[in-house]
């Protein structure tokens, strides 16, 4: 999926992810955030994350993504909260994101594993951002059962990407994290976040008929439609993930 798709698809969210406005809530309580505290959001989209928590628990800090027009979104949002002067939004690569002379106390990347190759290598782009007992939030699926072969290949998801939620904690093992705490979506918000695409790229397609892009956008919709309502609902879960440097 293009970037521009992508922009499309998520036109009409805040959150890009499956969490719930009370899921995206309930994750800042359980962190215990300090105020004052430095976030680092890498391939942090419209910065929904970075702005409420900005507001709600008086954190600073930076988001980067390559999107310019999630940014734009990011940055109309963060005036609308009143924080902007305590956010900055950075067009770029997050994965070669320079690493800052003082550390942040939260590094988060909810939903963005690609920017390191997968959840291992992701990690360990965020390790080299984050202070010395500092949190590390996450976002990744893993796998409600085991799917059937035609699954992976239905959703585009290559074998080895995704393991069981028991497994998922066994790779932060390996990687040297602690698993703190986890906020999960559930069906109806996995629904929330998919399903509201259809609509919206509905929406585009009948503004856009003649658009370059129109017909690969048509065959992707299709294909979305039928690979979360095949396999996407059945197997599929999603969550953030919160850790810390392995003692």
């Amino acid at each position: 999926m293009s970037l521009r798709f992508h922009e499309i698809a998520e036109s009409r969210h805040r959150i890009l992810n499956p969490l719930t406005d009370e899921k995206l809530d309930l994750l800042g309580r359980i962190c215990r955030i300090a105020p004052g505290s430095r976030q680092l959001d890498l391939a942090c989209g419209k910065g929904e994350l970075l702005c409420r928590w900005a507001a709600d628990h008086g954190v600073t800090g930076v988001g980067v993504d390559i999107s310019n027009v999630f940014l734009d979104g990011a940055r109309t949002r963060a005036e609308h909260l009143g924080v902007a002067d305590r956010v900055e939004f950075v067009e770029a690569d997050a994965a070669s994101h320079p690493v800052a002379s003082d550390p942040y106390d939260i590094v988060s990347c909810l939903g963005a594993t690609w920017i390191g190759g997968g959840l291992t290598g992701t990690l360990e782009l965020m390790r080299r951002h984050l202070r010395q007992d500092g949190l590390l939030l996450v976002g990744d699926c893993y796998w409600t059962s085991p799917p059937p072969p035609e699954a992976c290949e239905s959703l585009d998801i290559p074998e080895d990407a995704f393991t069981s939620l028991a497994g998922t904690a066994q790779r932060f093992e390996e990687a040297g994290f602690e698993l703190l705490d986890m906020v999960l979506a559930d069906q109806n918000s996995w629904d929330r976040y998919v399903a509201s695409q259809w609509w919206t790229i509905s929406d585009w397609l009948r503004d856009n008929p003649s658009d370059p892009d129109a017909p690969a956008m048509r065959d992707f919709l299709s294909k979305a439609r039928r690979s979360h309502l095949e396999y996407g609902r059945d197997y599929l879960g999603w969550g953030v993930f919160i850790l810390r440097t392995a003692a």
